[in-house]
């Protein structure tokens, strides 16, 4: 893969999502169909021989809690509760379950995050400089140990401590309150981006991968893209740029370059650019990626060995307005 970089200073920056929900996430039909099928040949062809019965069907909403809210920061006790005792009232085949559930489900947990979030980040500030160090107490760091509050007032506190540890750690960094809260503030409006990114592809995967996972952990639902980017890993088919990106708010950043790959060879691209534009070949039209996810991204950088892909960047030594 070659690349031909276009040098361009953004002064100001009209900013888009490319990448975005609407307010609405449902499954297509090929993706309840293909749920079903899943369902039906884990029980018939995996060794573990498991039926997908009223057990399982509650196991598998438990699992998929866990893999949406592993901290367990978001959901509490009755949360979860509420889905198994639905899950105990169904009657019929379960391999015919509804997956719309895991959307419901999902859409609690992103507006929990959208609240959480928006209203820690209007105090952060006074938060942090009003926090007591002296005070001795306990925090369970074991994700897998750590038990869903019972009511609203101990999931404050898991939040309360969990703040707290998250600025302990950085102040024996040596970081300053003031450095504190600006990077918990831009982790934390990170955050918010990405929950906003998710579509049916990636609810539709957590989902299904966390029934696979009670079968065994090995046993994987893979995605079309995630297919497509194992078998382009296994027949070498497509290259990068050499480049280890990063996502930085909007934008996608170059964390480093690999050594002796096509960006090295060229020689503009450098650490900390941040990719605005993508075009393929010479002459092409460049795709504005600003806000664009990670992955869609990658996945528009790259292409066949000996192909020309065209970056647009903001070099790092240009400020952001």
């Amino acid at each position: 893969r070659n690349t031909a970089i276009a040098t361009c200073l953004f002064f100001s920056i009209l900013f888009s999502t490319n990448y975005s929900l609407g307010d609405t996430i449902e499954f297509s039909v090929a993706q309840k169909a293909t749920y079903k099928e899943l369902v039906e040949k884990l029980q018939k062809r995996h060794y573990s021989k498991f039926k997908y019965d009223q057990e399982l069907a509650s196991l598998h909403v438990t699992r998929y809690f866990q893999k949406l809210d592993p901290g367990k920061l978001y959901f509490n006790r009755a949360d979860l509760d509420k889905f198994i005792l639905l899950q105990k009232k169904r009657s019929g085949k379960f391999e015919d379950l509804e997956t719309s559930q895991s959307i419901e489900i999902f859409n609690i947990f992103k507006a929990r995050v959208k609240k959480r979030l928006d209203g820690l980040l209007q105090v952060l500030s006074s938060y942090i400089s009003q926090m007591d160090f002296t005070r001795d107490e306990y925090l369970n760091t074991d994700l897998e140990d750590r038990n869903w509050a019972n009511n609203n007032e101990i999931l404050n506190d898991h939040w309360r401590k969990h703040i707290k540890n998250q600025v302990l750690s950085l102040k024996l960094t040596d970081k300053s309150l003031s450095d504190i809260t600006d990077l918990l503030r831009k982790r934390y409006e990170r955050q918010l981006t990405s929950i906003e990114q998710y579509n049916s592809m990636d609810i539709f995967g957590l989902y299904t991968n966390a029934l696979t996972e009670l079968y065994d952990p090995h046993t994987k639902y893979m995605s079309p893209r995630s297919s497509e980017n194992f078998n382009i890993n296994m027949s070498l088919s497509l290259e990068g740029i050499g480049a280890l990106l990063m996502q930085e708010e909007e934008y996608t950043k170059v964390q480093r370059l690999i050594s002796a790959g096509p960006a090295e060879k060229q020689g503009e691209l450098k650490p900390s650019d941040r990719i605005v534009g993508v075009g393929q070949d010479l002459h092409g039209p460049v795709d504005d990626v600003i806000g664009w996810r990670l992955d869609d991204v990658v996945q528009l950088i790259r292409g066949p060995k000996g192909t020309t892909v065209r970056l647009e960047i903001i070099p790092a030594n240009i400020k952001r307005k």
